[in-house]
């Protein structure tokens, strides 16, 4: 059959994959709950019938606040099939943004997950006059919850009503609206209809080796990537395990063993840093082993005719005596492929995993484009570590001559939601949707980002500085964990850094030094000593205008809660320069 709607992908596993023993599974209490594909439609027909029973119809908008788990698509299915409009939302930001976004999209009704996100939609119910149901995920004893919505749906089974609701889904209806998180601003409604979304696998399915059965998911489905990926693996009959959270990540693929998962850059470096740190704990043999095959790593080329016979001759022997101990320890014994996308990733980062027989394969989108506009391929020159891959097929990418990436095709959304205005903006009178990221195609058309436009600073001697690959450079040594690169309109450009203290942990034991607390740790003269032999060496990489002359360390905490990351783990880098405006102050009333 052809798959046009998102509720297409259940009757298409239904008739390819019949066999297929787990759909879906997630952990409850420490087990996994596992759903067959027979069970997955049966909840999802019920809570179709439940939401007709309380007089959702089409194009109502219902929120899902939600962390990963198997009602996630149950309830995305639901949604789709009885021809309404889903609203993902992160279960991690703010009450104001929900108050936003809930007034802003006008859903009618909300179903969301944990105490602290119930009480802050229950503050935000007075400002949101249209939204007349809240349920949750687990009895509250507040809100009427998920069990009862699928009881509703059992005593009231309207079939024929929903077949016919079924029948009136076109693909070019809206089928989601998501909010983007953004690193500033407020939120924007992305409009993506039915047939944005089903033309995203259909054209990058063929990544997939036919032997990838068991994913792994521990990313936020709310985010437009990783329900991209959930959405192929529905399409290729694929088990989709997710993750108890994101500290039983390790625990979790021991148990189930995935041959593929999406990953953002930073989660796949914390992996490098804890496999590295294992490797400094040996002792003798075993250590030098251990390092020689990590070195190895660092010459590691996608292409094997571009390695030499004594190269991949020595690549069998690591994979022997060390590659194979590591994928044994994380339960990645019989890896595809790793994608990767939200930021760049390291060539390092890149080389390793991917020498290690668990493959990189970069992607790269936005929201906008729902999401992915290229993405690495088993094509002839498909990929290439650097390069986020070709463009996907009936996708078209140029260089507009500003250097911003430029695109046009299936994957372009509607607009935003109620901003007609804001939509022009980015979608130009020819269809050509404005990324706002600069970079570059090759002779193989593969597409490499170089960074951000509105980044792009100028110093007070007229030179034009990418922020972004400085940062990288520093965010590659595992001394540092975050750097944001500022500098406009000074003579030189400065450096705000978050030192990475899980990794200094393990070296001041090495050294001989105390590790305390992380604010302690910035006062010790031993180590600020390394970090600017670190940045020295950094600074040596880069160009004159490039080096980063002045710096400060912080000790605060990055992350979602505090604010300062995206849910995908971006540096919101305004947020920091006004977090950090009397440090950046001072470090340019210095002299150099």
């Amino acid at each position: 059959m052809e798959v046009k709607r998102i509720f297409d992908l259940l009757s298409n596993y239904v008739e390819k994959f019949p066999n297929q023993a787990v759909a879906l599974a997630g952990k409850k209490n420490g087990e996994w709950r596992k759903y067959g594909i027979q069970e997955y439609i049966e909840c999802v027909d019920k809570l179709s019938y439940a939401f007709i029973e309380l007089g959702i119809r089409k194009e109502d908008k219902v929120a899902m606040i939600l962390n990963n788990r198997p009602e996630w698509n149950m309830i995305d299915m639901a949604i789709n099939q009885v021809g309404a409009i889903s609203v993902p939302i992160y279960p991690t930001i703010s009450e104001e943004d929900y108050r936003f976004i809930l007034k802003d999209c006008e859903a009618k009704m909300v179903i969301t997950d944990g105490l602290a996100v119930m009480n802050k939609i229950t503050n935000v119910l007075p400002d949101a006059p249209q939204l007349k149901m809240v349920y949750t995920m687990m009895n509250r004893e507040v809100y009427p919850y998920f069990d009862q919505l699928m009881e509703l749906g059992a005593q009231h089974p309207h079939k024929e009503e929903l077949e016919a609701r079924k029948n009136a889904v076109d693909e070019m209806d809206c089928a989601t609206i998501i909010y983007t998180s953004g690193t500033t601003g407020t939120p924007k409604g992305v409009m993506l209809s039915n047939y944005n979304l089903m033309n995203q696998f259909k054209n990058f399915h063929q990544i997939f080796s036919p032997d990838s059965k068991r994913a792994f998911s521990f990313l936020p489905v709310c985010h437009a990537y990783e329900r991209a990926l959930i959405y192929a693996y529905h399409y290729k009959g694929m088990s989709i395990y997710y993750a108890e959270n994101l500290g039983t990540i390790a625990a979790d693929m021991k148990e189930i063993h995935p041959t593929m998962m999406c990953a953002v850059p930073r989660v796949l470096e914390r992996f490098y840093d804890t496999i590295y740190s294992s490797g400094k704990k040996m002792e003798g043999l075993s250590k030098r082993l251990f390092f020689w095959a990590l070195h190895l790593t660092g010459y590691y080329e996608v292409d094997a005719s571009e390695r030499s016979r004594l190269y991949n001759l020595e690549l069998r022997i690591a994979d022997k005596l060390v590659y194979s101990k590591i994928r044994t320890n994380l339960g990645a014994e019989n890896f595809d492929i790793i994608v990767s996308g939200a930021a760049g990733i390291s060539r390092k980062i890149a080389c390793f995993f991917s020498a290690i027989k668990m493959p990189i394969y970069e992607g790269y989108g936005l929201t906008e484009t729902s999401p992915v506009i290229a993405v690495s391929n088993n094509n002839p020159h498909g990929r290439r570590i650097g390069y986020v891959g070709q463009p996907l097929p009936g996708v078209e990418v140029k260089i507009a001559e500003n250097g911003e990436i430029i695109c046009r095709g299936h994957n372009v959304m509607m607009g935003y939601y109620k901003n007609p205005e804001l939509t022009k903006e980015v979608i130009d009178e020819e269809g050509w949707f404005h990324t706002g990221d600069m970079g570059r195609l090759n002779e193989y058309n593969q597409l490499m980002i170089t960074g951000r436009i509105k980044n792009l600073f100028k110093t007070s001697g007229g030179k034009y500085i990418n922020p972004e690959l400085i940062e990288r450079k520093f965010v590659n040594s595992p001394f540092f964990e975050q750097c944001v690169v500022v500098g406009e309109n000074q003579k030189f450009a400065g450096a705000i850094i978050q030192p990475d203290f899980n990794f200094m942990k393990g070296w001041c034991q090495r050294h001989g030094e105390t590790f305390t607390t992380p604010r302690e740790l910035l006062e010790n003269p031993v180590v600020l000593k390394r970090f600017a032999a670190e940045i020295n060496k950094i600074n040596g990489s880069l160009g004159e205008t490039e080096k980063v002359k002045k710096y400060e360390f912080v000790s605060d905490e990055w992350s979602m809660a505090t604010g300062v990351m995206t849910p995908t783990l971006k540096v919101k880098r305004k947020v920091v320069m006004l977090r950090y405006r009397d440090l950046i102050d001072k470090m340019f009333a210095q002299k150099e």
